[in-house]
């Protein structure tokens, strides 16, 4: 399965996100990273039960329609669709999500955003500050984690808001706008709690679109 992020936004978009960043870590020394994936999984599951499901209809299908329901019949038509069936699912991500429980979804979101927290560094800001804003394509999810630094003032409810922001955005087809308004709340969440220091430096991307 393969969701193509380089186009979710314009090189107009990106400069706009990352200029959003830029004037919100203009007052506070907490570090903002927008990052956009495909997919937070590939779910090889959900191919595999798929694949057999519809390979089982079909093959099903064709030995009832032209042998009469015979097993010797419905055997290789089943071996010779599974494989075709199988990359149809993987191919086609609106059919593949349908096979995917809700519970494995969140749990596979949430899994991404912390390796890529600690993958892109954001554990390691001088006051641990840093926050994701993570954007997943596939499962049209939203995920923010924020650091220890942060987390001892702001309550985790707090960043829900920030999760809305964007997940409404996404629904209505404007990402880019939702993702700016989400940055500057943030900004706004981090300078009552961390306001900038005079040695102030950009310690991460402003975004990341992997």
């Amino acid at each position: 399965m393969t969701i193509k992020t380089d186009g979710f936004f314009s090189a107009e978009e990106q400069q706009r996100i990352e200029a959003a960043v830029e004037a919100a870590e203009k007052q506070t020394s907490g570090e903002i990273v927008p990052m956009v994936v495909g997919a937070a999984y590939d779910y090889p599951r959900a191919e595999i039960i798929g694949g057999g499901f519809f390979a089982l209809a079909f093959a099903s299908l064709i030995s009832w329609w032209f042998w009469n329901a015979s097993l010797w019949a419905f055997l290789p038509a089943f071996l010779l669709l599974y494989l075709p069936c199988k990359w149809l699912v993987r191919f086609v991500p609106a059919l593949k999500k349908r096979l995917i429980a809700e519970a494995e979804i969140n749990a596979e979101v949430e899994e991404k955003a912390l390796v890529s927290f600690v993958e892109q560094g954001l554990h390691h800001t001088r006051d641990n500050t840093g926050i994701l804003i993570l954007i997943c394509l596939f499962e049209h999810r939203v995920e923010v984690l924020a650091d220890r630094g942060i987390n001892t003032l702001v309550p985790k409810e707090t960043w829900q808001e920030i999760v809305a922001i964007v997940t409404d955005g996404l629904r209505r087809g404007q990402a880019c706008d939702a993702l700016c308004r989400a940055i500057g709340r943030c900004g706004e969440l981090l300078t009552e709690q961390f306001p900038i220091r005079e040695d102030d430096t950009n310690e991460l991307p402003n975004l990341i679109i992997d």
